[in-house]
């Protein structure tokens, strides 16, 4: 892997603990709301994303996102 590769990994890995951090906290105070709380936080990501990038960055990247999601139930039917 290039150093460039392996910095932009760390940083995705960076990216992602923060979003953990986060997500996680508004989980909690959503209470019995949480599974809401969750999607409105992955609509307000995705139009705060269209607003840093391209529209077409946002698709391509929700398209691959629905690939893993659609692999992952395929790796773990019933889950």
């Amino acid at each position: 892997m290039s150093d460039e590769n392996t910095q932009m990994e760390a940083l995705y890995d960076q990216a992602a603990d923060i979003a953990d951090k986060h997500l996680v906290a508004a989980l909690e105070e959503g209470g019995a709301l949480g599974y809401l709380v969750g999607v409105m936080m992955v609509e307000a990501a995705v139009n705060a994303a269209a607003e840093a990038t391209s529209r077409e960055d946002i698709v391509r990247l929700l398209k691959d996102l629905a690939v893993q999601i659609e692999q992952d139930i395929k790796d773990n039917p019933g889950e």
